[in-house]
């Protein structure tokens, strides 16, 4: 089983869990969540999650033996692993905005957000 799943992360899934989901997903909602506080766009946000997916894969490297992008050895490997680490933080960026634009709208136009049933 580890070997079907090794296309999903580096070294180990606690590992996967504890630095992109958690660490990282932590500050991509923190991400999507002042993007949509401050009404900026996605193209933003998306860079801002590129500029946290580049801290993610160097703490990947610096603390559990991943790659990173520096060195020409490792580099494709990094490139591989550092796109799935930014499609979860994307997705997790995407969904603290949501979620937080959806309370701006609803208070700001309470009419479109009925809670009668």
């Amino acid at each position: 089983m580890e070997s079907e799943m090794g296309m999903l992360w580096e070294v180990a899934l606690p590992e996967f869990l504890l630095v992109t989901v958690v660490l990282g997903g932590g500050g991509a909602w923190m991400i999507g969540r002042s993007t949509a506080l401050t009404w900026n766009g996605w193209g933003l946000m998306a860079f801002y999650v590129l500029l946290l997916n580049i801290a993610v894969r160097f703490i990947h490297f610096s603390l559990f033996d991943g790659s990173f992008f520096i060195p020409p050895a490792t580099f494709g490997t990094a490139i591989y692993y550092g796109l799935i680490d930014f499609v979860v933080l994307f997705a997790l960026a995407a969904a603290g905005r949501s979620y937080v634009r959806s309370r701006q709208m609803s208070r700001q136009y309470g009419i479109l957000h009925d809670n009668h049933g």
